[in-house]
């Protein structure tokens, strides 16, 4: 057997994932016909992107 380590690209794909979910809220900001629907995509395109850069640093 070999002591070798598997890397992962973990941190990638959860990246990936909650950058698309943020691109969603980006679409939800311009497209929304109400300001209050406008507000909530740019919270949701916010915290999503923020938790993209929070999973790459946290899985590195």
């Amino acid at each position: 057997m070999s002591e070798a380590s598997i890397d992962s690209d973990m941190e990638i794909g959860v990246a990936l994932a909650l950058g698309a979910v943020a691109l969603v809220g980006t679409v939800l900001m311009f497209g929304y016909p109400s300001q209050i629907g406008r507000a909530w995509g740019f919270a949701a395109a916010f915290v999503f992107a923020l938790c993209s850069v929070a999973a790459v640093q946290l899985f590195d």
